[in-house]
């Protein structure tokens, strides 16, 4: 195992120097300005989603890394992406390949099951120590638990640091007048409609829509016409009323035609939508505006503060590993004074973490790296998230280990019990299958089965109205081109499934937008596999000789 993964760093590590040299011979280039975008877009270097030059600083430290390294192989991954990008994106699939892919996505299957449940085929006879031992050291990684410390910690937050923070009226007035276009208040509209739908007859419903614009129009009560007409529920019992809105509360249609009203009270009509026919009514308007100060206030303050406490948070880090170097310095000593919130891991898991910190990625290799935090030792601050601020000690430390068989033995005899009446429900599906086989009918079979089943459906790929086993196998099954294919699948849960697919048809795709989205997927799919196919030319055109003590 271990073999096989260095073989496989290798290889990537190969496969990156190969597409370097190639983008330098093309002549790949990437500029300053995208070089200082793509670093600073970079989660690790960010705090609250801000670019951070002292936590880049740190990272990079952290990593052994010079700036000038660091922008060398960001500069070098950018070139092997625009490489790559290109010949995704030159990809196409032709018109007989969107058909066919077309058929084969929207492929249904008419297909008729019986489900065996597992608790039919439960069995008093014990199951065998033997068994349980060797399903045991046959599955011992399921049973193993890693490596694991009682993580004491302090943590600080960007909120926390937010909530602390005061802006003044002058900071608000100035932030206020540089970005007034941000605080406009759009125009809003008050309106009531009378809606028809198309129903089975779409000219028969405009032919009704005209006729109760007329009526609206000869001076008859909106709201009443509204209710013995319209077929909106929620704003007929309200005479057709939909209140206040801006021009994003209604769908285009209905907004194009109502914010192209000139004077309130007017009346228009019919309006079609993907609804109906509406007839539409101005009852008032709200003209756009800019916010006051006092209004924007809440906004403001809230960015403001969130800006200043991202460059106060960098200062507390700084301030925090100096105090940290002092004599005595404690874990409750600093979290006083900085303010900081205590907490406790019982069981901080090498890869997993803990909650409340969760995976916690940048402070795994100070727990758990070569160069681990000792017991009892102060280490930090470590920014986790972009948000959160920790610094920790080690109480105790717990090596990696296999559960004691005596702690599992009863979760394996639930799963070896559930597989022997998985087996022999599978054995009754498939002695059912022979005797389909044989012509036996369907529901005969069933009823000797004794389980109820549903008339045969037509289901398309991924229905969820059947569990997942059947659905694949289903489609994984022969096509029924001389009578019913039969199949037999263990199911996820437990028991099995005894399968009939009858027939075959390809159903009507009538979203244009999904058929283009998906042909989209397939034509990145096949550029992805083009790409591959690149890396792999170059592999195989190129001398390439391992060092086998390169791990060593």
């Amino acid at each position: 195992m271990q073999k096989s993964v260095q073989d496989q760093v290798l290889e990537s590590l190969i496969r990156d120097a190969l597409l370097s040299e190639r983008t330098e011979k093309l002549g790949y280039r990437v500029s300053e300005p995208e070089l200082i975008a793509a670093i600073r877009s970079l989660p690790a270097f960010q705090v609250g989603g801000k670019y951070s030059p002292q936590v880049a600083k740190e990272v990079l430290a952290e990593n052994q890394l010079s700036v000038h390294t660091f922008e060398d192989e960001i500069r070098t991954e950018l070139r092997r992406r625009q490489l790559l990008a290109g010949i995704v994106s030159s990809d196409f699939v032709t018109p007989t390949e969107a058909v066919r892919a077309d058929a084969l996505r929207n492929e249904e299957r008419e297909i008729q099951y019986a489900t065996l449940p597992a608790n039919r085929y439960q069995s008093d006879t014990p199951i065998d120590p033997a068994a349980i031992e060797a399903y045991y050291k046959a599955h011992q990684a399921q049973y193993l638990v890693p490596e694991s410390v009682d993580l004491r910690y302090a943590q600080l937050t960007l909120a926390q640091v937010a909530g602390t923070e005061t802006v003044s009226q002058a900071d608000l007035q100035a932030a206020y007048d540089k970005e007034k276009s941000r605080f406009v208040v759009p125009q809003q509209r008050e309106a009531s409609h009378i809606l028809i739908p198309f129903g089975k007859d779409p000219a028969a419903a405009l032919k009704k829509a005209q006729k109760i614009l007329a009526l609206a129009k000869s001076g008859q009560s909106f709201a009443a016409l509204a209710k013995k007409y319209s077929q909106d529920p929620g704003s007929a019992r309200n005479g057709g009323s939909l209140g206040w809105m801006g021009r994003t509360g209604f769908v285009a249609p209905f907004a194009n035609a109502l914010f192209g009203i000139k004077k309130v009270g007017d009346i228009v009509g019919p309006v079609k939508s993907q609804y109906g026919y509406h007839i539409i009514r101005l009852d008032g308007i709200k003209p756009g505006r800019i916010k006051t100060l006092a209004e924007a206030t809440p906004q403001i303050e809230a960015q403001l503060k969130q800006s200043q406490a991202a460059d106060r948070f960098g200062d507390i880090e700084d301030k925090l590993q100096n105090r940290m170097q002092d004599p005595g310095a404690t874990l409750a000593s600093l979290a006083k004074r900085f303010d900081l919130t205590t907490g406790e891991v019982p069981q901080f898991l090498r890869g997993s973490g803990g909650s409340p910190l969760g995976e916690a990625r940048p402070l795994q290799g100070q727990v758990f790296g070569s160069n681990a935090v000792a017991a009892n030792t102060l280490g930090g601050p470590v920014v986790l998230d972009n948000d959160k601020m920790v610094i920790f000690e080690v109480a105790a430390r717990y090596p990696a280990h296999v559960e004691p068989l005596a702690d599992v033995r009863d979760s394996i005899i639930a799963v070896l019990q559930k597989q022997r009446e998985t087996d022999a429900a599978l054995a009754a599906a498939n002695a059912a299958r022979a005797q389909l086989l044989s012509g036996t009918a369907f529901d005969q079979v069933a009823k000797e089965l004794k389980v109820s089943v549903d008339p045969p459906k037509f289901i398309g790929r991924g229905d969820p109205s059947v569990p997942a086993q059947i659905e694949s196998a289903a489609f994984d099954a022969p096509k029924p081109t001389q009578g019913p294919v039969y199949e037999t699948v263990p199911l996820q849960n437990g028991g099995a499934a005894l399968i009939a697919v009858t027939r075959i048809r390809t159903a009507a795709q009538t979203n244009k937008y999904l058929e283009q989205a998906l042909a989209q997927e397939q034509v990145e799919r096949d550029g992805e596999a083009e790409a591959l196919g690149y890396i792999a030319q170059l592999r195989a055109m190129s001398k390439v000789s391992k060092n086998p003590a390169a791990f060593q």
